[in-house]
């Protein structure tokens, strides 16, 4: 059987959420949303995981989630850093945010060698997305593949949320991923506005990007390049962050990555804002209570 890795992006500092939202407990014996992740991806057979952290978050992290399932699935820890750069580049004068997803994916670039899964911590993505992302990476085809959500199942009852909305070609393939910042919920539908204050309407049935990928270990190589060209031009800014759906979606457009879509119409959800935290108690207490999961994950 083909080994597969999890990667764990939980680096992020969590600030519109006001605190370390990554081991926040939401289930009925204190599991966080990381916990049924973990859940979902080792009955689907991924064997390893990788927690990308920050170091001031490590003895809290280790406590407070990693230490139920380590003795069930072989874990392992990598650090985001700011100054974790390639040669020539420096951290600016100032900057305390993170360099974004594409440089969390690399900080494992040494770690992983099989094919792998990338989720965020703080997202909730159902067993169907880990399912059809085992059975692909297991197939041995050198596409990466993304797991695209139906938007209006992905947005906030709470306020406006980032999104990368997609389109796909009739071959099923990824063809363009639209980040879109600023999309909140309008009628059956919804509507991003961008910087300047322009609207686009959408109508709900778009599938995005929630940032759960699928790759092969020769993704690395090409991300790095896009991450040394994203410094070379943004380096000085302090805010400026390199998002991952960005430079798998360059790599696309110059035909140096095909990234198969599998489609999921399960309930994505996730903390944003604080107020969602509720909605996340509440859904996962109704999966519980349907039988979907035990009522401890970890017994």
């Amino acid at each position: 059987m083909k080994c597969l890795s999890l990667l764990v992006l939980a680096a992020g500092l969590g600030s519109r959420y006001g605190g370390l939202k990554q081991i926040d407990p939401v289930g009925p014996n204190g599991e966080a949303i990381l916990d049924y992740s973990i859940y979902d991806a080792h009955r689907a057979g991924f064997s390893k995981v990788v927690f990308i952290i920050r170091r001031d978050i490590e003895q809290a992290f280790k406590q407070s989630v990693a230490a139920r399932f380590e003795n069930r699935i072989a874990v392992d820890y990598v650090f985001q850093e700011l100054d974790i750069l390639p040669p020539g580049f420096g951290v600016p004068p100032g900057r305390t945010k993170p360099w974004g997803t594409t440089h969390a994916v690399l900080m494992a670039a040494n770690r992983i060698h099989v094919p792998f899964a990338v989720i965020n911590a703080d997202d909730f993505y159902g067993a169907v997305g880990y399912e059809a992302l085992a059975q692909h990476l297991k197939s041995g085809t050198p596409d990466y593949a993304m797991v695209g959500f139906v938007l209006r199942n992905t947005l906030s009852e709470f306020g406006a949320v980032s999104r990368g909305v997609c389109q796909i070609g009739s071959d099923g393939m990824l063809q363009n991923v639209t980040e879109m910042r600023s999309i909140t919920r309008d009628g059956g539908g919804a509507i991003n506005t961008d910087v300047a204050g322009k609207l686009t309407r959408l109508t709900g049935n778009e599938l995005v990007s929630m940032n759960i990928w699928g790759f092969t270990p020769q993704v690395f190589e090409p991300l790095q390049e896009y991450f040394q060209a994203f410094l070379a031009e943004k380096g000085e800014d302090a805010t400026s962050e390199c998002y991952l759906p960005s430079a798998v979606n360059q790599l696309v457009s110059e035909g140096r990555a095909r990234v198969r879509v599998l489609r999921t119409t399960d309930a994505w959800f996730g903390i944003t804002n604080r107020e969602d935290r509720l909605r996340v108690v509440e859904s996962i207490g109704l999966l519980v209570q349907n039988g979907i999961y035990p009522a401890r994950l970890w017994s």
